[in-house]
C-alpha cells in the first residue's frame, strides 16, 4: 500500500467500543512528513564524503535558526569542514566550539563534509535543513521567514 492511501486510509474515523455499548467516532490525526518512502535526491545538491562516518548529520534536534538565507560558501577538494548545527557559532556558517561550553548545554554536535571537487555549495543558515549542511530550501517556509527579522 502506498503512502498516501494508506494515510487516507487512516484519516477515516475510528469506530471505538465503549464501556457503555456506545460507540464513538475518532478522528485520527496523521502527519504525512512520517512516510518511510526514500526521499528523491535533489539534482545538483552535493554529496557529502563523510555521511557514512559520522552520525551528526542524524541527529533529531535542530539547531537555532540563525538566518533565513542560505550562505555561500566555496569548498576545497578533500578538505574537512565542521557545519555549524546549533545556530549559536560566531562564525556561522562553520563551526567555533560554542557548543562546547558546559555552560549552555547544547546538545547539537557540528556535522562535518568533505567535497570530492571544488565546488561553490549553499551551506544551510536556518538549521532546519534535511539535507545537512546544504541548503534544500527549507528557509523558504513561513514560520522560518517569520522567526528571524
Amino acid at each position: 500500500m502506498s503512502c498516501k492511501l494508506l494515510i487516507n486510509y487512516l484519516r477515516k474515523p475510528v469506530l471505538l467500543p465503549s464501556y457503555s455499548g456506545l460507540r464513538f467516532k475518532i478522528p485520527i490525526e496523521i502527519n504525512a512528513n512520517y512516510c518511510s518512502k526514500v526521499q528523491k535526491s535533489i539534482p545538483g545538491m552535493p554529496q557529502n564524503k563523510m555521511e557514512g562516518f559520522s552520525s551528526a548529520g542524524q541527529q533529531p534536534v535542530n539547531g537555532l535558526i540563525y538566518d533565513k538565507k542560505p550562505f555561500k560558501f566555496t569548498c576545497v577538494k578533500g578538505k574537512k569542514y565542521a557545519w555549524c548545527l546549533c545556530g549559536r557559532s560566531k562564525s556561522q556558517p562553520l563551526c567555533d566550539g560554542t557548543h562546547k561550553n558546559p555552560l549552555l548545554k547544547i546538545p547539537q554536535r557540528p556535522v562535518h563534509f568533505i567535497l570530492d571537487e571544488d565546488k561553490d555549495v549553499w551551506l544551510c543558515n536556518c538549521k532546519q535543513t534535511s539535507k545537512r549542511p546544504f541548503c534544500d530550501g527549507t528557509h523558504k517556509r513561513q514560520d522560518i521567514q517569520a522567526a528571524v527579522k
